[in-house]
C-alpha cells in the first residue's frame, strides 16, 4: 500500500506540474501504476523512491514517443548491459546518450546501409516491444530471435549473443542438471523478457518483475532461490546494484540477440541493413 500511495503521489505531482501531459501519457502512467500493484502484491518490500522515480521517467519516454517518416525508422531500446544501455543508468535516454556493444553495431549498420532512424531508450522492455511489434517504422533491439517470435517481426542481425542461466546465492546448496528440476524453487525473472516468457511456457511460474536488476537483491535477500537470467547481463546488473558472488548453478539456453522490424518494414530495407552488418562483421 505505501508503495502504491508513492506512485499516486508522483502521479498527482507531475499532474500539477505539468497539466497539459496528453491523454496518452496519462494512461501510460495508470498503467505503469497497475503494473506496481501487480509487483507489490508480490513483493511487499518494493523501494518506495524508486517506484516514484520510474513513474517520472515513464512520463518522460511516453513525451518522446515518435513518428517515424517514410526514410527513417524509430529504434527503441532498453538498459540491457553490455548490449544497450543509458550513460547516466536511468530509463530513458536519446541518441548519444545512449552506449554498449549492440547500440554502436546497430548505429554503424545504419549509416553504411544510409538508412535514417532515430534512437531511444526506454521502459519497461514489454512496452517498446509492442511499439514495435504494432507501429510500422518501428524497431526494437536487442531482442532475442526465438522460433515463437520468429513471425512477428523482419530481422536483422545477429547484433549479439547470450547464455540463460540460473543465478544462486554464492552460500546456496542448489545444484541443478535439468531445467524440470528448478520448479522445486521460487525463481526471479525479467517481465517481458523471453527467458521469462520461456519459464512460464514451460510450467516454472516465475515472479516477473519489471527492473531485472531488482532480482538481485530479492536472491540475496532470500526472497526468491534462484534468479532466471542472461549471462553476462545477470551478473553486470548485479553488480550495478551492489550484489557480487553469485554463482550459475544451470546453463539452460543459449539466443541470438537481433533488431527486430515492424513486419511492414519493406524488405528492401531489411536486405540493406543485413548486407551492411554482414559487411561490418566481415571486417571483424
Amino acid at each position: 500500500a505505501q508503495v502504491l500511495l508513492a506512485v499516486g503521489r508522483a502521479i498527482g505531482g507531475l499532474a500539477q506540474r505539468q497539466p497539459a501531459l496528453r491523454i496518452g501519457q496519462w494512461r501510460g502512467l495508470w498503467r505503469y501504476r497497475l503494473q506496481v500493484e501487480r509487483s507489490t502484491a508480490l513483493d511487499g518490500t518494493a523501494d518506495v523512491a524508486r517506484e516514484s522515480r520510474a513513474v517520472r521517467e515513464v512520463a518522460a519516454a511516453d513525451d518522446a514517443i515518435e513518428i517515424p517518416s517514410a526514410d527513417s525508422i524509430v529504434l527503441m531500446t532498453e538498459n540491457l548491459p553490455p548490449y544497450n544501455m543509458a550513460v547516466d543508468g536511468k530509463n530513458f535516454a536519446q541518441e548519444s546518450n545512449i552506449e554498449g556493444i549492440a547500440s554502436e553495431v546497430v548505429r554503424e549498420t545504419f549509416k553504411r546501409a544510409g538508412i535514417g532512424y532515430s534512437m531511444t531508450l526506454r521502459f519497461p522492455w514489454e512496452r517498446i516491444y509492442k511499439l514495435a511489434l504494432e507501429k510500422p517504422g518501428y524497431g526494437v533491439f536487442s531482442t532475442a530471435r526465438l522460433p515463437e517470435r520468429e513471425a512477428l517481426f523482419k530481422w536483422v542481425g545477429p547484433v549479439g549473443s547470450y547464455d540463460w542461466i540460473m543465478l544462486a546465492k554464492a552460500d546456496s546448496p542448489i545444484k541443478l542438471t535439468t531445467l524440470e528440476q528448478a520448479k522445486a524453487y521460487r525463481i526471479g525473472a525479467y517481465k517481458g523478457d523471453a527467458i521469462g516468457e520461456r519459464l512460464l511456457a514451460q510450467g516454472l511460474n516465475p515472479v516477473l518483475l519489471l527492473r531485472d536488476q531488482d532480482n538481485a537483491k530479492k536472491l540475496v535477500n532470500g526472497q526468491i532461490d534462484l534468479w532466471a537470467a542472461g549471462d553476462p547481463t545477470g551478473p553486470y546488473l548485479a553488480r550495478l546494484e551492489g550484489v557480487t558472488g553469485l554463482k550459475t548453478v544451470l546453463r539452460f539456453d543459449h539466443a541470438d540477440l537481433y533488431l527486430a522490424l515492424n513486419k511492414e518494414t519493406p524488405d528492401e530495407v531489411v536486405n540493406k541493413l543485413q548486407a551492411a552488418l554482414d559487411q561490418l562483421r566481415a571486417e571483424g
